[in-house]
Order: C-alpha cells, then sequence, then structure tokens
C-alpha cells in the first residue's frame, strides 16, 4: 500500500497566520471541545486543514494534524514546547512529578535512572507472569463461557492489567485490591476529564475533586507501603527494585522516596490503562471483522502449535503485531498529546506565537485521508513493512514521539501481544447484540459503558512435539 509524502500537503507562504474557526464566540471552541471533542476535532480539521488557530476560553491553541507538523513539535524543536498546559496541571495532582509530567533538567536525570529498568531483556523477564495471569483469568473464562454468559471484555482486561503491573513493577498481587483499586483509578480519569473540562480552578473542592483525592490517597497508601517494605530489605526482581537499584551515571544519585512514589504511581496507572483500553479495542474490531481473526488465529496455529506464547515468539507473529497496530490507528488510548510554546516559532509557514496551546491529536491524524486510504476501515495490512517504510514517521504515534515518548511502549507491545496470542488461542470473544460501542476520550480513550461480549470456546490444540526430544 503506497501512502503519500509528508510533502504531498503544501505548507502556507512562509509566517502567515494560521487558518482560524469562523465567529466569534466568548468562550471559544470550548462548549464544542467539552461535548464531544472527537467530532469536534476530527471536523476542525477536515473543514480547515493542517493546522488551525481556535480559542479555548481565554487560551490561544491550535490543532497541527499534518505529521511534519507533529514532528517540528515533538522531536526537530522539542526545546521550544514544555508540558505547561492545563492537562499536565491536572495530571500533576495525582502523578506528582514523574516521567509523564516533569520537565528540564529533572526529567532529564529521571529518565536517564528510569531508562535501564525499561531495557528490552530487563522487559523479556515479565513475559512468563503476563501470560500465567492471563491464563488463570481464562480459567474463569470457561465457566462463563460453559454457562453461556456474557462479561465486559473492557473490565476483564483492567483487571488482568492491572494485576500484570502489580507483580511486574511491585511483585505484588493486587487481585484481592482490583476492585479497590481499579475504582480508584476510574474516579481519578472522571475527575481529570471534568477538571479539564471546567473553568474552575484546579483543585477547587468540589465534590468530585474530594472523591479524586480520597482515591489518590487509597493509592499512595498502597505504593507507600510497598517501598517502605523494600527500603526496610525487603528484596524482589521488579521494576521499582530496578528503579531502586539504579544511580544516574552522572551524579552516582538515586532516587528519594518521593521521586520513587511519583515514578511508580505514573507507571502504575499509565502501564495498565492504556494497554487494557487497546486490547478492548482490538477484541471488540476482531468480533466485527471474522476474516482477520480468522488469520489471526492462524498465524497463533502455524506458530505456537496450541502452546503458551513467550516473548520471543513475538517477533514470529507479524499479523498479530500489525493488528494491534491498526486497532491503536482507529483507537488510540492516548488519543491527544498538548504543548505550550515558549517562544515565537513557525511551522508549516505559520506563525505560532508564544504561550499557543498546541494539540495533536492521533485519533485525528491517524484518519488523515491523504495518508490513510479508506480511513474508517479496520486493514491491518496497512502495517506491513513496506507500508510502514512508505508513510512519514509521525503519520502514526500512538506512544508520543520524540525524547518525551513513552518510556514503557515495548512493555506495553510485549504485552498487548502476549495477552491477544494467549486468549485468542482458547476464545473467540463476539460482541453482545445491541450493545452501543462508543469511544469515550477521557484521559485514555475507553469505550463507554464497556464493551459486553458473548465468549466461543476454542477446542484445545494439543502442543505440537518438540522434534529434537
Amino acid at each position: 500500500m503506497q501512502a503519500p509524502s509528508a510533502n504531498a500537503v503544501v505548507s502556507a507562504s512562509p509566517n502567515r497566520t494560521a487558518p482560524r474557526l469562523p465567529g466569534r464566540r466568548p468562550l471559544g471552541a470550548w462548549s464544542e471541545l467539552r461535548a464531544d471533542p472527537l467530532r469536534f476535532l476530527t471536523e476542525t480539521a477536515q473543514r480547515h486543514g493542517d493546522v488551525v488557530a481556535f480559542r479555548i476560553g481565554p487560551v490561544r491553541a491550535m490543532l497541527l494534524r499534518h505529521p511534519d507538523a507533529i514532528k517540528h513539535v515533538l522531536v526537530d524543536n522539542n526545546h521550544n514546547y514544555d508540558k505547561q498546559t492545563r492537562a499536565y496541571d491536572v495530571l500533576r495532582q495525582f502523578l506528582g512529578n514523574g516521567l509523564l509530567t516533569s520537565e528540564g533538567d529533572f526529567w532529564r536525570r529521571q529518565r536517564r535512572i528510569a531508562q535501564p529498568a525499561f531495557h528490552r531483556k530487563r522487559i523479556a523477564s515479565f513475559a512468563n507472569t503476563m501470560v500465567s495471569d492471563t491464563l488463570d483469568m481464562l480459567a474463569r473464562w470457561d465457566d462463563v463461557a460453559g454457562l453461556g454468559r456474557s462479561l465486559d471484555v473492557a473490565h476483564e482486561m483492567m483487571a488482568l492489567t492491572l494485576r500484570i503491573v502489580g507483580k511486574t513493577l511491585l511483585s505484588t498481587d493486587v487481585l484481592d485490591a482490583a476492585d479497590q483499586v481499579g475504582s480508584a483509578v476510574t474516579v481519578l480519569n472522571e475527575w481529570a476529564d471534568r477538571a479539564l473540562d471546567s473553568l474552575l480552578p484546579i483543585g477547587f473542592p468540589t465534590p468530585s475533586t474530594l472523591r479524586a483525592k480520597d482515591a489518590a490517597r487509597t493509592l499512595d497508601r498502597i505504593i507507600g507501603e510497598i517501598i517502605a517494605r523494600r527500603r526496610a530489605g525487603e528484596q524482589a526482581e521488579d521494576l521499582l527494585g530496578m528503579l531502586m537499584e539504579t544511580r544516574d551515571a552522572e551524579t552516582g544519585e538515586t532516587m528519594t522516596d518521593r521521586q520513587l512514589r511519583d515514578e511508580v504511581m505514573t507507571i502504575f496507572l499509565a502501564g495498565h490503562e492504556t494497554t487494557a483500553n487497546s486490547l478492548a479495542w482490538t477484541f471488540y474490531l476482531l468480533s466485527t471483522h471474522p476474516e482477520v481473526e480468522r488469520r489471526v488465529r492462524a498465524e497463533l496455529d502455524a506458530v505456537l502449535g496450541g502452546r503458551p506464547p513467550q516473548a520471543e515468539d513475538l517477533a514470529a507473529l507479524p499479523y498479530l503485531q500489525q493488528v494491534i497496530k491498526e486497532s491503536m490507528r482507529l483507537y488510540p488510548p492516548a488519543w491527544i498529546v498538548d504543548r505550550n510554546t515558549i517562544a515565537d516559532d513557525e511551522i508549516m509557514g505559520y506563525r505560532v506565537p508564544a504561550g499557543t496551546m498546541l494539540l495533536m491529536s492521533p485519533w485525528v491524524t491517524h484518519r488523515h485521508p491523504a495518508l490513510w486510504p479508506n480511513p474508517e476501515g479496520f486493514d491491518p495490512e496497512r502495517f506491513t513493512a513496506e507500508a510502514e517504510a512508505a508513510r512519514p514517521r509521525y503519520a502514526y504515534f500512538p506512544f508520543g514521539g520524540g525524547p518525551r515518548q513513552c518510556i514503557g511502549n515495548g512493555f506495553a507491545t510485549m504485552e498487548a501481544g502476549l495477552i491477544l496470542a494467549t486468549v485468542l488461542q482458547r476464545f473467540r470473544p463476539w460482541l453482545v447484540p445491541g450493545h452501543p460501542v462508543v469511544p469515550e476520550p477521557l484521559i485514555t480513550l475507553r469505550p463507554r459503558g464497556g464493551l459486553p461480549m458473548g465468549l466461543r470456546a476454542v477446542p484445545l490444540q494439543a502442543p505440537v512435539a518438540d522434534a529434537s526430544a
């Protein structure tokens, strides 16, 4: 599949004012964004182009859709753009100053310390936990399928990835506390969405804010107790242990308890929510595209022969990986990225004044008709090696990009692949008729009201014998 080059969209004449949304409204585009952000952003780009200016209340904003513009902000001139925006101020209320929200020299130091913990070989050591916990979930699914009942796959993926991140990050099985932790995460997610929409100061003591503070205290207590046990001498081979042991190569310093808390909270929340949503959307798409599901299953049978997957198997499952990528194209868990402009700049020939908030939405760019033929269609063939090489790099950016690209993308990619491969060998989830599937753009992109699905058991295939035995 040949996609247009990044130069297919002609830039404006140098230093021109970007197109603006027509009309004068006291709050700018605030009401449209609040009512239906996905629709507003998509239609704005379709009608007005790849760089569009508007206001959100008192804030000057621009929507960037073209890969060249996104690359400029995230890579080429990334030092001119920071995270001093309302969205990140909201996240700092409960994530603290972790890798997702921190800035400048402090962020660079934290990234240097954390990077070794996310080395590919270290991440691969968690594969057995990911598969084992998935098999535990499927044992329960056997009972559900036998009774002919349905279950909420979105909820199931949240619980599973929460358990996995608890074990791999903290060596703690949070299964018993899954409802408590899951409820706290949902409260924080919903509060953050309301706080982003609100014109009130962040932290204003509304009932929603007070519930969010209680939820954050619950998570703080759980994480704080685990860190305290480690400081007291408890040993474990997990991400927390790696973070505690690693020293900054330049200064020799380790992380303080507060820094550990902020990084653990960031990984704990971001490390399960995004992967869970990605998997839920993938199961939905497979249930509505049986021909794709059959091809994935055939690949799994040929490569695995009925045995559980291992980390090294993923390289031999290219179509499975294409399916996950195409799912994340259509339903990117991190559906929007924003930055604040530090100094005046120029993007694709348009002036960008200092203080402008730039919005870059994978949801929008992943549907750019000049880059993605039939953009609403589900077609994993878009992600063959040849098709990927033909597209601009930032036509697809589900994990962000540049120096601030998600540090956990390798972990998330492996986890999603292993879970999907394990589930599809045992079950064919199918969407319950009549349930509306609607994306809900909170901090991450969830299916509103969950994803009720029935389960068809797949006959167990006898593992292929090792020919060398």
